[in-house]
């Protein structure tokens, strides 16, 4: 068994197990509407054994950063479908990552009506880029009530709805680096008494209503979740991360998800790797700064089910064929990472071209 052997996931059909990862780069057009450079960027990386899409806002106050694409509206899906259409014409398989930031935003970003909230009303520290203005603060959100707790979970079904019908194989659950459900997980940024706040159990609450309000549409065989427990980044932190994340996975085993989408995070307080192998050991997809060997080595130990690659598929749109063949791999433009436009995104040409 190794990188080039292929896996079922639940529902999901990998012809390997060389996953690229979710990348946000900007590319989306006005009200979050995914373009034309989209298809081409997604599709010339289709023979990856998953394809996990950039963050994408279940809702207008979902969106936080400049040019992020959304899938809440009709325009969206249709959009949307057009980049699934050209993956499966190639064979790729391709889940939907779904992101709510949160406070992790400025209002800059976001399109006129929509707001900043968060499980409680404090503001993350740090900035972010705007087009408008440059580096700006971010923004002091409005601490969500409970009522609309329940209309932003009833957004997540919404947009497992609208990834199904826009034809993407599956959906992920955003889960980390700051955003809304590790804002509701994680003691320092949710000071909620209710139910949504206080013990572990109750700040997993909104993450596992989350999942299981997803699920609930075509079955948790099509639903996977990403985490990556103490990672700091977006002013994030939590006073025991280990017991905090032992709980919401011990009771997410119990749905049956798909998949598991682990960060290792060697400066943090929790080996991520094994606990995501004590609660999904045949269901783990590794992540972060993994080579080709150690990645093939740990899917040949049983360590893990498949490892996701980021910063490899951004140069390398061929990045299966070349490891298969050997061929080198070209380093990304650092400079356009993020910046509008197909250069530096789906100019990247493919090995002998």
């Amino acid at each position: 068994m190794d990188l080039f052997t292929p896996l079922n996931l639940g529902a999901l059909e990998l012809r390997n197990r060389v996953v690229m990862a979710p990348m946000t780069r900007s590319r989306a057009g006005k009200d979050g509407l995914p373009t034309d450079i989209m298809v081409d960027y997604y599709s010339q990386r289709a023979t990856a054994g998953l394809i996990i899409s950039e963050g994408i806002a279940p809702s207008a106050d979902g969106r936080g950063y400049c040019r992020t694409p959304g899938i809440y509206s009709e325009e969206q899906v249709r959009a949307w479908a057009r980049i699934t259409d050209a993956v499966h014409e190639k064979g790729g398989c391709m889940v939907a990552q779904l992101m709510h930031v949160g406070r992790v935003a400025n209002v800059l970003n976001k399109g006129a009506g929509s707001e900043t909230v968060a499980p409680s009303a404090i503001r993350a520290r740090g900035k972010m880029y705007t087009d408008l203005q440059g580096m700006q603060p971010f923004d002091e959100p409005r601490a969500l009530a409970l009522s609309e707790i329940v209309q932003v979970i009833a957004d997540y079904q919404r947009a497992t709805e609208n990834a199904f019908s826009a034809g993407f194989d599956g959906v992920e659950l955003h889960c980390t680096s700051g955003y809304l459900p590790a804002q509701f997980l994680c003691s320092g940024t949710n000071k909620r008494t209710d139910d949504y706040g206080g013990s572990a159990a109750n700040r997993a609450r909104f993450v596992l209503e989350v999942l299981e309000a997803m699920a609930s549409v075509d079955g948790a065989q099509r639903v996977g979740m990403r985490i990556c427990p103490d990672n700091p980044f977006n002013d994030i932190e939590d006073d025991d991360p280990q017991h905090t994340f032992d709980y919401l996975l011990q009771e997410a085993k119990s749905l049956n998800l798909a998949y598991l989408h682990v960060i290792r995070f060697p400066k943090g307080r929790v080996d991520n790797i094994a606990l995501g192998q004590c609660y999904f050991g045949d269901r783990l997809i590794g992540n972060e700064s993994y080579s080709f060997e150690e990645a093939g080595a740990a899917v040949a130990a049983g360590e893990l089910a498949a490892v996701s690659f980021g910063r490899h598929f951004i140069a390398n749109p061929d990045l299966v064929e070349r490891w298969q063949s050997g061929e080198q791999l070209t380093a990304f433009d650092l400079h356009t990472l993020y910046t509008p436009g197909a250069e530096g995104y789906s100019s990247y040409p493919r090995a002998g071209v």
